[in-house]
């Protein structure tokens, strides 16, 4: 059969079974496992028999968002909460993958200009940040610790305080994407601006290596976070823009849902990194430097393996036992 054909006959069927795995509008788990088998016979013709089409993936995809809806209606042994993060998270995050490489694109070009605008006006980091933050900047590199701003406030004050801020940011990143997204590229844009000029500022001082194994040791999970979060963000903007076979409200639900639990999970990094700024990075300037550069490359490692690496895994073994039910 040609795919033209293969495509036109089942159609309505794939469409059929998208719209009822949005809306939930199964009349019983039996009827979801048996569209879920035609649908992964679907997926293992096309495979055979049409390899580089573009339907393996979307056929892929419905898989993907049905298993789901079939793992959620069997009794697991395993925590509720445990399978959220080992399974149901990454499997979003494969499915809305560009989402989170566009948010890396655009936060690397936002910080590139917030450097470059720096390097070009050796005023613009104070009308960021203001005049107090910079000039007490200064007096701490004049002192010999750059960071000591880290310092400041108890263990637990700073911990509580910041991780509360992280949250708040965060949050609101997603929440902003109710506005086409253009929220969310407002807040990313502020931030970013915000870290190009700062880490510009700590160059031009001669102070830069001294800033980086200080403000990434709380940093790699603290601004990988809020991509992630700002990422959430657009899936809920394009979610509104293009709702594709879906009533845009129906698409918005969905958006909705899926930034949410993208955003849920980046609450623990966010905790992470509340508690090494609020412990860990006011000692960074007497800590070895094999110390600091290994905290930051371990709590960098381990973000990056669960959101960009971890997902990829998942999916292959979700193909795996796909096809396997058919074979």
């Amino acid at each position: 059969m040609r795919e033209v054909a293969f495509i036109k006959q089942n159609k309505e069927k794939w469409l059929s079974f998208e719209t009822a795995i949005f809306n939930n509008d199964f009349k019983d788990p039996d009827e979801l496992a048996s569209n879920y088998i035609q649908l992964v016979n679907d997926l293992a013709y096309a495979q055979t028999y049409y390899p580089k089409s573009k339907v393996i993936t979307y056929l892929n995809q419905l898989a993907a968002k049905a298993f789901q809806k079939i793992y959620k209606t069997k009794r697991q042994d395993t925590n509720r909460i445990i399978g959220f993060w080992k399974t149901e998270v990454p499997l979003i995050c494969y499915q809305y993958r560009k989402f989170i490489y566009v948010a890396f694109i655009i936060f690397t070009v936002f910080t590139l200009i917030g450097v470059i605008s720096a390097a070009n006006n050796a005023e613009f980091l104070r009308s960021v940040v203001g005049d107090n933050y910079v000039d007490q900047t200064i007096a701490n590199i004049e002192a010999g610790d750059p960071v000591a701003v880290y310092k400041s406030g108890s263990n637990w004050g700073s911990f509580i305080g910041i991780t509360i801020n992280n949250l708040r940011v965060g949050i609101i990143a997603f929440v902003l994407g109710v506005f086409l997204g253009i929220g969310t590229l407002y807040v990313m844009f502020k931030n970013c601006i915000m870290l190009g000029s700062f880490q510009y500022f700590f160059y031009e001082k001669e102070v830069f290596w001294e800033s980086v194994r200080g403000i990434w040791i709380h940093g790699a999970m603290e601004i990988f976070a809020i991509v992630i979060e700002s990422a959430a963000g657009l899936i809920l903007g394009a979610s509104i823009l293009f709702p594709a076979t879906h009533s845009r409200y129906t698409s918005f639900k969905s958006g909705a849902k899926t930034g949410i639990k993208i955003l849920i999970s980046t609450f623990p990094f966010t905790f992470a990194a509340g508690f090494l700024e609020g412990f860990i990075t006011r000692y960074s300037n007497i800590m070895p430097n094999w110390l600091s550069v290994g905290i930051i490359l371990i709590t960098l490692a381990i973000i990056s393996y669960y959101y960009l690496v971890y997902p990829f895994k998942v999916q292959k073994q979700i193909t795996q036992n796909l096809l396997s039910t058919v074979a």
